[in-house]
């Protein structure tokens, strides 16, 4: 069969090259045509646009950006026509793929919406949209199946694919030696995969590096979608100069890591997988954040929180992402905080269930 697959973001991305990596077992003859990045490319060359060129960050950004993504809504149409799928798998980017939707199943094509758009946080109204414009949707979080009821629509939890990306990671036993890492601790920065993300929270987070009184080992997990002069430019200010860049490496550095500072999002759940304690930052231009805090109903902001429903790591958000709230708790994770942390990532873990959520994915798109 033919299957077209628009991921618009990095975690997209790593889903959707699993999904590809499991239809192909199931379906050997199968063909794709998708929206990804790097990792679905070691899949498939047959790639219409990388994430990087339709990934924004904010209210604002999308704004500025709005003539550009409609463009990409019309072009992705008609490469759908024209690719003429079997199946149509939209992964997460609701913003984008919930426009594909409504286009696509008026058009006889048969939607899987694999990551459920968080119609639990903000726009609740989306459910009935999803359930008049979506074949099968897919959930990845424990409690989201009973959210779909309330809308009289089957979501199929099928477990969380960052277990399967991790099952499948394979530590490089060099990793020490190459970055000169022998003894002491060591600190993971996870600033965000977009320019924006970047910009607004790595200084910050390299400013509470210089307040830190022990010398640790400073890994700055870096992509290779934001230029090297970004992150030099955010950390321009700060005085220890022993930090690490590290492109496309972040597991191998969470593997290694005592603690973390993570911007909010994917990131937060990678590094309790990995059992790293952490501080969850976040920050974005003032209207940005407020039009979303306006419209979002959440107690929490990171996975870790919102799975467990509780506080397990501190989220420092816009105003309260200080060096006068980061610092002491950096010294906590570190320290006497560590060991409840990683008790409460044992409780989550168990939570998730076992790895396998791609096949299970790949089993429902076949149906």
């Amino acid at each position: 069969m033919r299957y077209y697959l628009i991921a618009g973001e990095a975690s997209g991305d790593l889903h959707g090259a699993n999904l590809m990596k499991e239809i192909l077992l199931l379906d050997p003859n199968a063909e794709f045509r998708f929206w990804g990045g790097d990792a679905m490319l070691d899949v498939s060359d047959n790639i219409v646009t990388h994430y990087k060129d339709v990934a924004f960050m904010g209210f604002l950004e999308v704004i500025k950006h709005l003539p550009l993504i409609l463009r990409k809504i019309k072009e992705c149409k008609k490469d759908i026509e024209a690719f003429n799928p079997d199946r149509i798998v939209l992964i997460d980017y609701p913003g984008f793929n919930m426009r594909i939707a409504e286009w696509a199943k008026p058009e006889g094509y048969e939607v899987t919406f694999y990551i459920s758009p968080t119609i639990w946080a903000w726009k609740k109204k989306r459910g009935w949209k999803l359930k008049k414009t979506v074949d099968k949707m897919i959930v990845i979080l424990p409690f989201e199946k009973e959210v779909y009821k309330k809308y009289n629509m089957e979501a199929h939890y099928v477990g969380h694919p960052l277990l399967d990306a991790i099952d499948q990671f394979e530590a490089d036993l060099t990793f020490k030696k190459k970055y000169k890492i022998e003894t002491g601790k060591v600190l993971a920065l996870l600033p965000g995969s977009r320019v924006q993300e970047v910009e607004k929270i790595l200084p910050i987070m390299g400013a509470a590096i210089d307040h830190m009184d022990e010398e640790v080992h400073l890994l700055l997990a870096c992509t290779k979608h934001v230029p090297r002069k970004v992150y030099e430019q955010a950390l321009e200010k700060v005085k220890n100069r022993n930090i690490q860049y590290i492109i496309a490496e972040t597991y191998d550095i969470l593997n290694i890591a005592d603690a973390a500072l993570v911007s909010s999002g994917t990131a937060t759940l990678e590094t309790a997988l990995f059992k790293v304690p952490q501080v969850v930052c976040y920050r974005t231009s003032t209207i940005s954040y407020h039009i979303a805090r306006s419209l979002v109903d959440l107690e929490y902001m990171s996975l870790v929180n919102l799975i467990l429903d509780r506080p397990v790591v501190a989220e420092f958000l816009q105003n309260d992402f200080t060096l006068e709230n980061l610092i002491p708790e950096l010294a906590d994770i570190m320290g006497p905080k560590r060991a409840k942390i990683l008790a409460d990532y044992d409780e989550l873990i168990n939570k998730l269930g076992s790895s396998g959520a791609s096949h299970r994915v790949a089993e429902i798109v076949l149906r």
